[in-house]
């Protein structure tokens, strides 16, 4: 059971490993060749019984050019004591692997990100003995994934941009879309990606919209609108069932928000949001939500 952000930072690439391999090319603009399979290893690097050594998630991938160590951890906040623990773990694994170790930080603050990503030096000024170049993972550099086709392109890497931005002032954004995006995939992976986003939501209020939603979707996948989306041949049906349950939500989502943000909501604004069958009209309307002064701002721009 994952219980807190900086686990659920560094688990949601065992739940899907090839999601860290991606995040290479799409977010780190760093080349990494294509990966032919994946194993998760024992994170254990204790040597003797007094010292233990911990990284959170160790892999190993097999690639066309041999294979290498996907080291992630998970960083809360600065800690120098890591400048010293991080080349330590490189040199270690590289001694008891044979192959060579990579060291990724997944953070959710810039700041951390920032100090992170500085290179470790060792040895004397301008002869390195030894430099450790971090990539780091963090909200300045994962794309906010606020669309939800975009989201139902790649769920795992909308995942991943809802933990990293899910301390900041958009998170609520992210959140309907990647909910959308999360019916395309199986039950049991929405579940734990469900999991793994509300470890990493920072607001209160953010939070209990996360939970609302996770509800909706796991109604979704034991409803008849989710067996006329699944049954094989039923394109048609497929479709007409997908929408509506689309529109259903995001009108809920965009009366949350309001809501949420302890904005009155007068029976007028409710019914016509319920009313509407429109799914960009909603998505204008939802978006609205996050910035509006009055329940009534959301028809600002149609002359309502």
């Amino acid at each position: 059971m994952v219980s807190s952000s900086h686990e659920a930072l560094h688990w949601v690439f065992q739940k899907d490993p090839a999601l860290l391999t991606r995040a290479f090319q799409s977010v780190l603009h760093v080349p990494f060749p294509e990966p032919r399979d994946f194993a998760v290893l024992n994170a254990d690097l204790t040597e003797i019984e007094p010292v233990e050594r911990r990284v959170d998630t160790l892999m190993r991938v097999e690639t066309d050019e041999g294979p290498y160590l996907l080291v992630v951890e998970a960083q809360g906040k600065k800690d120098e004591k890591k400048r010293g623990s991080w080349p330590y773990y490189l040199s270690y694994l590289y001694e008891k692997y044979r192959c060579e170790p990579v060291l990724v930080v997944i953070t959710q603050n810039s700041a951390t990100a920032r100090w992170a990503a500085q290179p470790i030096r060792r040895g004397l000024p301008g002869w390195d003995s030894m430099t450790v170049r971090p990539l780091v993972i963090g909200p300045d550099n994962v794309p906010l994934i606020a669309g939800e086709r975009e989201a139902e392109r790649d769920v795992p890497l909308a995942v991943l941009s809802a933990m990293t931005h899910g301390r900041g002032a958009k998170a609520a954004a992210i959140l309907e879309p990647l909910a959308f995006a999360l019916r395309t995939v199986d039950g049991e992976s929405a579940a734990v990606f469900g999991q793994l986003v509300e470890s990493c939501l920072g607001d209160p209020g953010a939070k209990e919209i996360w939970r609302d939603l996770m509800s909706e979707i796991r109604y979704f996948f034991n409803s008849p609108v989710a067996e006329k989306v699944r049954e094989e041949g039923r394109v048609e049906g497929r479709e007409e069932g997908r929408e509506e349950g689309m529109v259903e939500d995001r009108a809920g989502m965009t009366l949350r928000i309001l809501e949420w943000r302890a904005i009155p909501v007068p029976d007028a604004v409710r019914e016509k949001v319920l009313a509407c069958s429109d799914l960009d009209q909603l998505e204008d309307w939802a978006q609205r939500a996050l910035t509006a002064e009055r329940a009534e701002d959301l028809f600002a721009v149609d002359g309502a």
